[in-house]
Order: structure tokens, then C-alpha cells, then sequence
């Protein structure tokens, strides 16, 4: 029987696999992880695991019994070294792997502040691992003062535990303003005024020049010239597609690793899902990185590593929890050109839309305008722009119009 082997052992890899085998695969499959923790939830970390609310057993996928109940090699600890797509093996440890098929759910790195502006001090963490947030758990105490670098959903996040757990929180964001990338100003605007209300220092339009200490951070200085003192920094400036075993394979890298609307990237046996995946949508090609993507473009692969043959068309979601904000997004927003804000007592939502085309919703503390908003959206229905404004339209009717 063949054998299926994922690399990556995170959101992706542990549904595709899973999937492959509810679908009735009997060959063996083995599923690599770099890190030594078997399959876990990854937004958690940033909030509840973070704020010391969920134990990290309550961050696992499954239990580590029910990789070995569906006779799923579970290979931890164990980054791959490289693969031979024209011999189909791979390296992992000491180990030579062959395979039949191979999928790569390599997911995605932080981008790290360089050495030369003090990334490398003793103080300094990205918001991305278990092992990433253990070692900086002790840190977040009382009193602390916390430099976030940049104004996106993780560090907006991590600047939201900081200040619940006390801590004296700066942010700075190079853009004009936070969320500049991914949001509309209204959005943006919702949530500035949100973490000032919590006491967080929030700069805009300011950068980091660099940190000073000698072999911990002890402060930073800012491109307008402003001085910091500090005792740890938090850096979320995004993430980049983790590509490298990908490229050493010989794989087209496009935005992460090129895949057709079947997963399949440029070698017929070696397929892709996830973070690490630049998937063609809408006549372009995009990176979805969200935890939703990862299930279902994971098992939408396992369907057509086995033979299903059918399209992955991907319906975006995300979402951020900030203090007791809970943000909900339908949809892609890019190419609006106007904004209709709905208002409902204490929720609101941002709708987007490209000329009379609904593209996307931002739902803050607002569940029906989201369910609304997504419905309307996968369907392909765009409701009258001035109906959804009005705060007396009942949104079922949205659906019926």
C-alpha cells in the first residue's frame, strides 16, 4: 500500500492526515514535526494559553492515543533535513524516508527583528510557538513595561494580555496606523480607541530604530528619536511562508510554494495546504493564514491525494479576541472602495464593498451581522449598501432581499 508522508505537524498537517484516513487511506502515513509537542491549536497562545487560562494538554488537536489508535507515525522533534523529489525520500534525523505521495504543511516563521538593531538580546520574543510562549510567560508580570512592535492582529493581541496582566504597555506601528494592511481606517479606529481605553501607549507612524542593552534589552529607540526604557520587547511583525525545504526540493515558489486549485504544487507527487501554500483565487494568487485555511485546504488535499479530483475554493475567515472584543471577518476585502458601518446598541460591524459587490464584513462583538455578512458573501449576494447602514433593517432580511 503507499505510503503518504506530511511534513509539518501543525493545524494543516494533523486535519490532513486525519482526513486521509476518514476517507478510507490504508497505507501508512507519517506525519514530521519540528517541534517536540504533538499537533496544537496555535491562536491560543496569544490570549488564553499567554494570560495562564488553558493548560498546554488543552492546546492539543487530539490526543497524542489517536495518532497511534489510526496507525499514524507521529515523528516529533524531528526537523526534515531535505528531500529528493526525483528518488521520492527524504532525510529526517539519521533517517532515509521513502514515500509515494508527499505533503508539505510547513506553515509559516515570524519575521525577527535584525541583530544589528538588537533582535538577538536576552528579553526579546515573537508570539509563534509553545516554546515561544513558555519562555516568555515569567516575563509578563505586574509593573513590567513591554514594548510591542507592530500594530497587527498578534501584536494588538499580545498588547491586549499585557495590559489585563499589568504590565506598562507600549506599541509602536510604522504605518500611518495600526491594522493598515488588513483592515479599513473605521476598523482601525475601532480598535486604537479600544487598547488607549486600557491604558496602552499606542504610536503610530513611528518605527523602532533600534534596542539598547548589552546582553539584555534595557530599552529602544524610536525613529522619532524618543527613548525607551524597557524590560522585554514583543514583536509582531508578521510572518513569512516556511519555503526552505521547499526550494532546496526544486518546488516553484510563488509567495510561499505554488500550488493548482487541487493543492498539487510543480512536482505531480508532492502537494501543499496551509499557511506555507500560495493557492490561485479570483484570477491572482493568494496566502490565507488563518486556522480555518489550514483545515480546509488540508482536507480538501487529502481528497485529492486520493483521487477525488475537485477544486479547493477557499470561503476566508478569521478572527482576533482583544480584551472582551471579540472580532469576527467574512470575507477578503481587497479592492473595496467603500465602507458602510452598521450599528447595534454595543455592536458594530464594517461592511466592505467594491462598488455594489459585497466583499467582506469586520464583526466586533456582532455574531448575526458576521453569520449574516458570510452567508450573504458565499452565496454571492450583495444587499442594497443603504438597507445594510440602517440599523432598522432586520439583518434576516438581508438574506431574503
Amino acid at each position: 500500500m503507499s505510503h503518504i508522508v506530511v511534513i509539518g505537524a501543525g493545524q494543516a498537517g494533523a486535519s490532513l492526515v486525519a482526513k486521509l484516513r476518514s476517507l478510507g487511506h490504508h497505507g501508512k502515513i507519517t506525519l514530521i514535526g519540528e517541534e517536540s509537542a504533538p499537533p496544537y491549536q496555535r491562536p491560543p497562545l496569544s490570549k488564553a494559553y499567554l494570560l495562564g487560562e488553558m493548560e498546554e494538554e488543552r492546546l492539543y488537536l487530539r490526543p497524542e492515543s489517536f495518532y497511534a489508535e489510526n496507525r499514524i507515525e507521529l515523528r516529533l522533534g524531528q526537523p526534515v533535513k531535505a528531500i529528493d523529489a526525483g528518488a521520492k525520500t527524504i532525510v529526517v534525523g539519521e533517517d532515509t524516508v521513502s514515500y509515494d505521495q508527499l505533503a508539505l504543511t510547513t506553515g509559516s516563521v515570524p519575521r525577527r527583528l535584525p541583530a544589528a538593531i538588537g533582535g538577538t538580546l536576552n528579553g526579546v520574543f515573537t508570539v509563534r510557538t509553545l516554546s515561544d510562549v513558555d519562555a516568555m510567560q515569567p516575563e509578563m508580570t505586574a509593573g513590567k513595561r513591554v514594548l510591542i512592535v507592530g500594530g497587527g492582529y498578534i501584536g494588538l493581541e499580545a498588547a491586549a494580555v499585557a495590559a489585563k496582566l499589568g504590565l506598562e504597555v507600549t506599541l509602536v506601528e510604522m504605518a500611518d496606523r495600526i491594522l493598515q494592511r488588513v483592515a479599513a481606517p473605521e476598523t482601525s479606529d475601532f480598535f486604537r480607541a479600544l487598547h488607549k481605553e486600557h491604558g496602552v501607549d499606542l504610536r503610530e507612524g513611528v518605527g523602532l530604530d533600534r534596542l539598547t542593552g548589552a546582553d539584555r534589552v534595557e530599552g529602544a529607540v524610536l525613529t522619532d528619536s524618543t527613548e525607551l526604557a524597557l524590560d522585554l520587547v514583543i514583536v509582531g511583525v508578521g510572518i513569512s511562508p516556511a519555503t526552505q525545504v521547499a526550494q532546496e526540493a526544486g518546488l516553484t515558489l510563488d509567495d510561499g510554494i505554488a500550488v493548482d486549485a487541487f493543492g498539487r504544487t510543480s512536482d505531480p507527487s508532492i502537494w501543499a495546504a496551509g499557511d506555507c501554500a500560495s493557492l490561485p483565487y479570483r484570477g491572482a494568487r493568494i496566502r490565507l493564514e488563518s486556522v480555518q485555511n489550514a483545515i480546509d485546504q488540508a482536507e480538501a488535499v487529502a481528497a485529492n491525494m486520493l483521487g477525488a479530483d475537485q477544486p479547493y475554493v477557499p470561503k476566508p475567515w478569521f478572527w482576533s479576541d482583544q480584551y472582551d472584543v471579540k472580532l469576527q471577518i467574512a470575507g477578503l476585502n481587497t479592492g473595496y472602495d467603500t465602507v458602510i458601518t452598521r450599528q447595534d446598541e454595543s455592536a458594530v460591524s464594517h461592511w466592505y464593498y467594491s462598488g455594489a459587490v459585497l466583499l467582506a464584513v469586520d464583526a466586533m462583538n456582532a455574531p448575526r451581522a458576521y453569520m449574516v455578512g458570510k452567508r450573504l458573501i458565499e452565496s454571492g449576494r450583495s444587499p442594497d449598501p443603504s438597507q445594510v447602514g440602517d440599523p432598522e433593517t432586520d439583518l434576516k432580511a438581508l438574506m431574503r432581499a
